[in-house]
């Protein structure tokens, strides 16, 4: 009974319970050092034990955690920039010891910060993968999967209010570019992106790497492209040669590091336009919208990665150039995309549009589709639809 009264008055004073600052309405993580991360871990190591060993009545504290659910996500506008992104509101979330589905996620944020802590203190930098096997081979009991370690890692960042990077967790990148873009880093030979083979630049998964580096470019237009292949076939036909670009991939989904090196480009270059070409599916749509606005399961950071992307193509106007066969219909899973999309509170009525369109035709169309026109035709068609000022 005292143990239950102690978790409810726990409970109701989650709010208060943060252990790094406050704000009424926005939350974000904070860019730390080492020694501040390490501070802040500490800090809520002697809390816990300060609770567990109260000579009133001891228990054993819950974590307070900004909630990343869609009811605690709103957009937020910059008030000189026309960049939107996803924001969490100082609304929380716990994780208890003393809850049965509750436990093993409370015992992992402890085991991922005591493995944070060694790592900042070696100086290391390690990617979510070998945190994973590292976690899997000391406590195989608690981390069976990949996913627990990711849900984990957003746990510790909603914990401490400190970005991903600055746990000493790397991004794993899987980003290309190439195009009119020299990179340069102190010290370091320049990288002329306009001369590489069609693989393009391999952009690292370090942030602090990329913060450093140096670019200069006399590209007029950036082009963000969902797929490799499309990448691979643009930059083949040396497209920026044609239209003076800058062309970048993640190879689908967006990774942090892609998304970092979009955005520093973006404040770099801000008369420098960013053009999306995605597939015409809810996946493509929600890859747009990654990079648009961020996402909720990383709203505490998105706004140091949101870019004002304009989508190019494939859009409902474009589906009158690809024959009837090359359609597909949806899968179960375009479904789930598509309904998660439309309940967003940040779809915008154009975007919305080409959604509802998709849902109720129950099609969709890929890029490669226009490859009926000649594989050149590309190439052709987002000069065109540049130059025309055809996209949203």
């Amino acid at each position: 009974m005292a143990m239950a009264e102690a978790e409810a008055e726990a409970e109701a004073e989650v709010p208060a319970a943060s252990l790094f600052g406050a704000d009424c309405r926005l939350c974000s993580a904070d860019v730390l050092s080492p020694p501040e991360v390490r501070a802040r871990i500490e800090v809520a190591v002697l809390n816990f034990l300060a609770l567990l060993s109260s000579p009133s009545s001891p228990s054993i504290s819950v974590l307070p955690l900004i909630s990343r659910k869609s009811t605690n996500c709103s957009l937020r506008s910059g008030l000189l920039s026309d960049v939107s992104s996803v924001y969490l509101s100082y609304a929380f979330c716990k994780r208890s010891l003393m809850r049965e589905n509750d436990a093993k996620a409370f015992v992992r944020v402890w085991k991922v910060m005591e493995m944070c802590y060694k790592i900042l203190g070696e100086g290391k930098l390690v990617t979510q993968r070998e945190l994973f096997y590292k976690l899997l081979s000391d406590s195989p009991k608690y981390f069976s999967c990949q996913r627990h370690v990711n849900q984990t890692i957003q746990d510790v960042v909603s914990l401490l209010r400190c970005t991903r990077q600055s746990l000493g967790i790397m991004a794993s990148s899987r980003g290309a570019l190439i195009g009119r873009l020299v990179l340069h880093e102190p010290e370091e030979e320049h990288i002329d992106c306009s001369i590489l083979g069609p693989s393009g630049h391999a952009i690292t998964g370090d942030l602090n790497q990329l913060s450093r580096l140096n670019l200069s470019s006399d590209a007029r237009y950036l082009i963000l492209v969902e797929k490799d292949a499309i990448f691979q076939r643009l930059a083949e036909d040396r497209l920026y040669n044609q239209l003076p670009c800058i062309l970048i991939t993640a190879k689908g989904y967006p990774d942090i590091a892609t998304r970092f090196i979009l955005h520093r480009l973006s404040q770099t270059f801000p008369n420098m336009p960013i053009f999306a070409l995605v597939d015409w599916n809810p996946a493509g749509l929600s890859i747009l919208c990654t990079y648009k606005y961020g996402s909720i399961s990383m709203g505490l950071e998105s706004y140091r990665y949101a870019c004002n992307v304009k989508w190019l193509g494939l859009r409902g106007d474009d589906l009158q150039l690809i024959p009837q066969s090359s359609f597909q219909e949806l899968k179960p899973r375009d479904l789930q995309v598509a309904k998660s999309l439309l309940s967003s509170k940040f779809l915008q009525d154009t975007h919305r549009a080409e959604l509802t369109r998709m849902v109720e035709t129950g099609t969709r169309a890929e890029i490669e589709a226009l490859y009926c026109h000649g594989f050149d035709f590309l190439g052709k068609f987002i000069a065109r639809k540049i130059v025309q000022g055809d996209y949203i």
